[in-house]
């Protein structure tokens, strides 16, 4: 049973934002743009962990994709967490292409693509960390000790996974995505009577799900941006133009002549993503370029946002419009 559902991340959705809203000039788009590319990259690989779980039987497993707790002062995010009765399983993800090499004399990973060869940390350090922080969170909670354990998953079914002579047992630790389910019933196997019964484990579910804290961050303040360099205005789906005009309750292109009801949609989910959660009448107008308050008024009240405060004063949350992905 999937408890927390795979989402596009909200890093994802802040830099497409950013991406959307700098002009192709500026001279930060290249990096932007290069860490859009290697998140996606990463989130793809990560979703295509999705299908070879879905062979496992839903009442038996409890999954949590892209869950962060805290440990102490420190937080700690698992790409996928599957727990059980008997054990609570950490996969953490890889999508590598090309020729990958476990050191472990060095602890690195080193990939080999177009003759080119590329340092990365190794991934199994990561997920024995992971490992430690999450008995500490299981005892801080007051659960007893679950078997803990992990694997690395490689998303790439063409990727070759070497090591050394030495490293005999990388395969129990390291795998490709197709040979998920079939560890994990490995595992089901190995560990003989169950730590919960099915009350104690439907509260781990529950507290699990309840201590998740999604990662946020200004993606302003991590480029050193400001909002007077993001481009203003509705931008034209279509051909890119920008301010779009408002006629009559319609957003009209001048470029390509394209109209749209509910242009104003994704500028709203762009300035949510990069300025803040909620809007007043007197922000929505400067960042839409739009003149009237009694438009803007209009076109905050056809999108049923909850408000706080009166007349001048209110506040619209964009909350449940920024997060319909």
């Amino acid at each position: 049973m999937i408890v927390k559902e795979r989402k596009v991340p909200l890093s994802i959705l802040k830099l497409r934002a950013l991406a959307h809203r700098l002009p192709q000039s500026h001279p930060k788009i290249p990096s932007i743009m290069n860490e859009l590319k290697k998140r996606e990259a990463g989130f793809k690989g990560k979703s295509a962990i999705d299908f070879p779980l879905s062979f496992l039987e839903p009442k038996n497993y409890f999954i949590f994709h892209d869950l962060r707790l805290q440990d102490q002062s420190r937080f700690f995010q698992m790409d996928t967490l599957l727990v059980s009765k008997k054990f609570a399983l950490i996969i953490e993800v890889r999508n590598i292409a090309g020729s990958i090499y476990f050191d472990p004399h060095f602890n690195q990973l080193i990939r080999k693509k177009e003759g080119k060869g590329t340092a990365f940390p190794d991934p199994i350090i990561q997920v024995s960390r992971q490992e430690s922080q999450l008995k500490n969170w299981f005892l801080k909670n007051g659960f007893s000790a679950l078997p803990i354990l992990s694997l690395v998953v490689i998303s790439n079914p063409q990727t070759i996974i070497r090591t050394s002579p030495e490293n005999r047992k990388l395969h129990y630790k390291v795998i490709h995505r197709d040979m998920l389910p079939s560890n994990i019933n490995r595992i089901e196997q190995s560990i003989k009577n169950p730590t919960f019964c099915e009350k104690e484990l439907k509260k781990i579910i529950r507290v699990i799900n309840r201590n998740h804290i999604e990662a946020d961050f200004s993606v302003l303040e991590r480029y050193t941006l400001k909002p007077g360099e993001l481009i203003k205005g509705v931008i034209c789906e279509n051909c890119k133009e920008s301010p779009l005009l408002r006629r009559h309750g319609t957003w009209f292109c001048d470029n390509c002549q394209l109209l749209s009801k509910d242009a104003h949609i994704q500028a709203l989910q762009d300035y949510f993503f990069l300025i803040g959660s909620t809007i007043t009448n007197r922000q929505l107008r400067e960042f839409l370029l739009v003149s009237s308050s009694a438009s803007a008024t209009r076109i905050l009240q056809s999108l049923n946002l909850t408000s706080s405060g009166a007349n001048k004063g209110r506040v619209y949350s964009l909350y449940s419009l920024s997060f319909n992905e």
